[in-house]
């Protein structure tokens, strides 16, 4: 298995080099990368909007989260991605909200369902912990709404270039890891099928 890794060494330092390039990119032009932010929250409020409400739909007969429930998450998410994508010229500041008040839904909801699940599921705590880390970032985000979204952009930066860094020291160590390998009768070529 180590081996096989180490095989494709590379792809692990391109992923890195491109994580490098995502987060100075972050820093040097904030604008661009809170664009690009505003369409990936698009996208992603949709998709998580629309598995919400399917779950919503199919969880009717199951009992435990209540369905209503699932079913306004959806219709929330589903509502800030059309938002997003109808008005591109929405504000920051606006979309800021949006964002703010949807964690703010969704971590209500994630409490409650941990809370109405815990004699069904283990690690219940769990859900309520994603619940409390929604909520206090949709508080926060309405506490500093002028610096939430370029914090935001530099929180992503700073992980894209530590992610990066990462990455490419690790690849290079699997790089080294498949010469010595190599070095001691360890097959370096692709097994056949």
């Amino acid at each position: 298995m180590l081996l096989d890794i180490s095989r494709y060494w590379w792809v692990l330092l391109i992923r890195g080099i491109c994580a490098i390039i995502f987060g100075v990119i972050a820093f040097a032009w904030p604008g661009i990368t809170l664009l690009a932010l505003v369409i990936l929250y698009g996208v992603y409020a949709l998709v998580d909007g629309a598995t919400a409400f399917v779950l919503g739909l199919m969880g009717r007969s199951e009992g435990g989260i209540p369905w209503w429930a699932m079913l306004l998450v959806g219709l929330l998410g589903i509502a800030a991605g059309i938002v997003t994508f109808v008005y591109p010229g929405i504000t920051v500041l606006v979309l800021l909200l949006i964002i703010a008040f949807w964690a703010i839904t969704r971590g209500i909801f994630e409490i409650i369902a941990a809370i109405r699940l815990r004699r069904v599921i283990d690690h219940e705590w769990l859900m309520v912990v994603a619940g409390i880390l929604s909520l206090a970032f949709g508080i926060v985000l309405l506490m500093r709404p002028a610096v939430g979204m370029l914090a935001m952009v530099w929180i992503i930066g700073s992980f894209a270039i530590a992610f990066g860094i990462v990455a490419v020291v690790l690849s290079l160590r699997l790089h080294e890891l498949r010469h010595k390998l190599g070095q001691f009768g360890g097959p370096t070529t692709p097994r056949p099928a």
